[in-house]
């Protein structure tokens, strides 16, 4: 498929009057019919919520957005917690998904009436000595071991995955939850990240399905909840076909009346839990040409780096690139596109097929709406590059702003020292 960006090189020339590059650019048009389509996929089931993973794009203008959607949050920190607290989400709007969990992240989710999913057997005992009781609405995270595979490209190893419990301790778990006051269950698993194919979540149900079938036979807890977690992936190359939300959503209603229906569960609610499929197609990183170097190979520098967007230097994962203004000239040149990091991993693109960069270009890094700036970091003193939003009606707003050194100095015990460079 072919991949435009959202905005185009007129507009980005008005952004940039005001806010320099490099920054994160997300479109609420996008985002709002994206969470709309997902919501019709699943109009079959009554109950059923998006809760989005807060970890993907922490931005509390985001998740206004998504609440007005409709959407939850699934957290897994306590300052995820807060910022979902401060967006005025309450109770059951959201889900506490963590692992290796501090005691008071438990006690802070209870205190907000959020959903506790345990990912760990001994975390039932931790749980009740730290907030007095079980709480009566309950979820516990499985891992069904070995490897999982859908297809010769995608597969994973849950076997080797530190996440979730074992069929056996699910079922031990249940059991004791039910003794110690625990009335409705949840089942939550994820086995693979990024599928691009429609066949993952209705496999991923069917499994979880069954097991909340033999779960409830052989425990009798009352399962209200299933919550299908991510895993639905995004196009990031241009060769590669997007999902298809409302063909994965009746896959999963076949699953659900093969198995559940039968069974006499026919009114369990479904959650999902996504985060890339929100969010990555409808953001950006826009970062301007500022040098080129000619060696063994043809070298742009830009003003972003890794720091902006580590997943091509940490996992040399792929993000398409256009130039803005060029987008259809022939791609007859070949680049590394890099930043300025002391780390030769520090490229956002190697032998690049890319039309011709001219110094002062403006390159949109595309889907970087997930995982883009919430990975983020400090390395080499670089700074946190602003967030802003493309509105619906084509205004644009600052939604966080870029980093400053005194930001960078601010936990430094000797801060005064640095006063005079702000």
């Amino acid at each position: 498929m072919e991949k435009r960006p959202f905005v185009t090189l007129e507009q980005l020339k008005e952004i940039t009057k005001t806010y320099p590059t490099p920054f994160h650019l997300y479109d609420e048009r996008g985002i709002r019919e994206n969470a709309r389509r997902l919501k019709e996929a699943f109009a079959w089931n009554p109950g059923f919520k998006e809760y989005f993973a807060v970890k993907a794009t922490p931005n509390p203008f985001i998740l206004k957005i998504l609440r007005e959607e409709g959407c939850g949050t699934d957290c897994s920190s306590m300052t995820e917690l807060m910022m979902s607290d401060a967006c005025g989400l309450k109770g059951r709007e959201i889900m506490f998904s963590s692992n290796d969990t501090p005691l008071e992240e438990f006690q802070f989710a209870h205190d907000l009436g959020a959903i506790i999913n345990l990912d760990d057997f001994t975390h039932i005992s931790c749980l009740e000595e730290t907030i007095g009781k079980i709480p009566e609405t309950i979820c516990c995270r499985f891992n069904p071991g070995g490897v999982f595979q859908i297809s010769n490209d995608i597969m994973d190893n849950p076997g080797d995955s530190k996440y979730g419990m074992t069929e056996d301790q699910m079922t031990e778990a249940f059991r004791i939850l039910k003794d110690k006051g625990a009335r409705r269950f949840g089942i939550h698993s994820f086995l693979v990240s990024n599928t691009v194919t429609n066949d993952y979540y209705p496999m991923l149900a069917k499994i979880l399905f069954e097991l909340a079938v033999r779960l409830r036979e052989k425990t009798g807890a009352d399962i209200r909840f299933i919550n299908l977690s991510g895993g639905i992936g995004v196009p990031y190359r241009p060769d590669q076909k997007a999902n298809d939300i409302m063909v994965i959503g009746e896959g999963v209603r076949k699953a659900y009346e093969e198995v559940l229906v039968p069974a006499g569960m026919g009114d369990v609610t479904l959650f999902t839990e996504l985060g890339r499929f929100m969010l990555a197609p409808y953001g950006c990183l826009v970062t301007k040409a500022i040098h080129e170097k000619h060696i063994y190979k043809e070298y742009i520098g830009v003003d972003a780096c890794a720091v902006n967007l580590m997943r091509p230097a940490v996992y040399g994962a792929y993000h398409h690139i256009t130039v803005a203004g060029k987008e259809d000239d022939p791609c007859d040149h070949t680049y590394d596109v890099v930043g300025s990091l002391c780390e030769n991993c520090d490229k956002f693109a190697v032998d690049r097929q890319l039309p011709a960069i001219d110094k002062g270009d403006l390159l949109v890094i595309h889907d970087t709406g997930a995982h883009g700036f919430s990975m983020g970091y400090n390395y080499n003193g670089k700074l946190r590059s602003a967030e802003l939003l493309l509105k619906e009606d084509g205004s644009v707003e600052l939604i966080r702003r870029a980093e400053t050194p005194k930001d960078y100095f601010a936990t430094f015990d000797f801060c005064k020292v640095m006063e005079p460079y702000g």
